[in-house]
């Protein structure tokens, strides 16, 4: 748990940022990436060399070796010492400063080897943006108090790090709510035995959210060799178009101890991405960008639903990424539950008649609030190719923890523990009726519908009979009070004028 005291330190850091003028919060977030990354790399051949100490052997793969490293920038050799944060944080600002931003960020930049790749591969149109001294050294400062080995800790550092960024609201971008992203990794249940992917990462929330709950459920399954590698390895997968989300997302993955994830530059709709009967489990929150070329577009996907519209295109690609009997937990806006253009009914038949499409959460138009006031739902469907729909179970969100206007200050009513009891016991659900929050519904009824999958094509609102006094005794009432408002201005008028 993050405490007051480290919370009060990253907003020192970030309004230092801000006072040296870099004042768009998601390159504040990125150039904190960076210095952050320096000091983990300094931090982890601290720790590999004291245990090497004790062991009486030398260290293994130091990251800062004896002698010199060329620098390519510049084409002069520096010496590997110099570059470590325990070393430059002690040096005089004009040399801290030299060294940060020509030496040690070339280094980190041209870094590719070992388990740093996963961050690394993405530096290389990397900026260091931080403009003078002064600035630097109050940030320096304020990281260096920070225990990177403490993953535990840095990876909730990280979490506020981005819900500052997000509650900035200024960077043209919005992150899922992490409580959102919390409740449909429970929904999904991820196991060791699992592929994960999200084909839109942005800041790696779903694949971060996933690793923590294997981490919390599998511990001793991961103490077994083939567990830790599949882990490391092969279980989380994510890709983006956004090369700063790509740094800011690996980061994330390896401050909460996952350090060689398979994340990388792709645009997943396009014919870049060749994945098929993939993965077992898509996590993810597509963006709702609108239209595209259709000649960008991967004609596999068109296939299933004619469409420009992305968040159509991104529901057949989760068709087409899953293996057989693969599941998907994806946010949608609410046009692709009742839109009724071709590629809006083609996509809902194609998860209702071929797959198997278990649940339609729908959620108010608050979650996404400050910076975005749009409706969404949660569609979470099976890969069976051979249909399987039986009934489609509603669940109509009112309330997620937190107001539903722009301050999302935390309140006691939430439907998310409730959600996920329910949905993990859905045999439980057959007796509840059109008028609760939740309720099961047979797919001939959504057939019959046009495939309609708006809760409310469905939800039984009862209506409860208002009586009326008769006109008559409403107006000799009002007539009472007219007379008695009379005689009050007459005795007014009387006694003071």
């Amino acid at each position: 748990m993050i405490t007051g005291e480290i919370k009060n330190r990253i907003d020192t850091i970030w309004d230092a940022f801000w006072t040296g003028g870099i004042t768009n919060s998601i390159t504040i977030l990125e150039q904190m990436t960076y210095l952050f990354f320096m000091k983990m790399l300094d931090d982890a051949q601290k720790t590999k060399e004291a245990n090497a100490s004790i062991m009486g052997v030398a260290v293994k793969e130091p990251t800062f070796k004896e002698g010199v490293w060329h620098n390519p920038d510049t084409d002069k050799d520096v010496a590997y010492e110099s570059l470590r944060w325990s070393v430059f944080k002690n040096k005089e600002a004009e040399e801290m400063y030299r060294i940060i931003s020509r030496d040690a960020f070339a280094f980190i930049k041209n870094l590719n080897t070992g388990k740093e790749s996963a961050y690394s591969r993405f530096m290389a149109n990397a900026t260091f943006m931080v403009q003078n001294p002064r600035t630097l050294v109050k940030i320096v400062e304020g990281i260096d108090a920070l225990d990177m080995n403490n993953r535990d800790t840095m990876g909730d550092v990280y979490e506020y790090v981005l819900g500052k960024m997000a509650s900035s609201g200024n960077n043209g971008q919005f992150r899922t709510p992490r409580h959102i992203i919390k409740m449909m990794v429970e929904l999904m249940k991820p196991t060791l035995k699992d592929t994960i992917c999200d084909p839109a990462m942005g800041s790696a929330g779903f694949i971060v959210e996933s690793a923590k709950y294997i981490q919390e459920n599998f511990k001793s399954e991961l103490l077994k060799k083939e567990n830790a590698e599949h882990y490391k390895n092969g279980l989380l997968h994510g890709f983006d178009t956004d090369s700063t989300m790509l740094r800011i997302g690996a980061m994330n993955l390896m401050l909460h101890g996952v350090d060689n994830p398979d994340v990388e530059y792709k645009d997943s709709l396009s014919t870049d991405n060749t994945d098929e009967n993939r993965y077992s489990l898509c996590l993810a929150n597509p963006p709702f960008a609108g239209s595209l070329d259709n000649d960008a577009v991967s004609k596999s996907l068109l296939a299933i639903t004619k469409t420009k519209k992305t968040e159509l295109l991104f529901m057949a690609l989760f068709v087409r990424m899953l293996q057989m009997g693969g599941r998907c937990a994806s946010i949608v806006p609410d046009g692709v539950l009742f839109g009724t253009s071709t590629g809006h009914t083609s996509i809902r038949k194609e998860i209702v008649d071929n797959q198997r499409l278990q649940a339609v959460i729908s959620m108010p138009s608050g979650v996404f609030k400050p910076y975005a006031g749009v409706s969404t739902a949660i569609l979470i469907f099976t890969k069976t190719n051979a249909g399987g729909t039986d009934k489609v179970w509603f669940y109509d969100m009112k309330a997620d923890g937190f107001s539903l206007d722009d301050k999302r200050n935390a309140v006691v009513e939430n439907d998310i523990p409730d959600i996920i009891a329910r949905f993990h016991n859905l045999e439980g659900e057959a007796e509840r009726t059109r008028k609760d929050k939740s309720f099961l519904v047979p797919v001939e009824e959504i057939r019959e519908k046009g495939y309609d999958l708006s809760i409310n094509k469905y939800k039984e609102i009862e209506r409860e009979k208002v009586e009326y006094e008769a006109s008559d005794v409403i107006l000799s009432r009002i007539k009472s009070l007219e007379e008695e408002i009379v005689s009050a201005l007459n005795d007014f008028q009387t006694k003071f004028m």
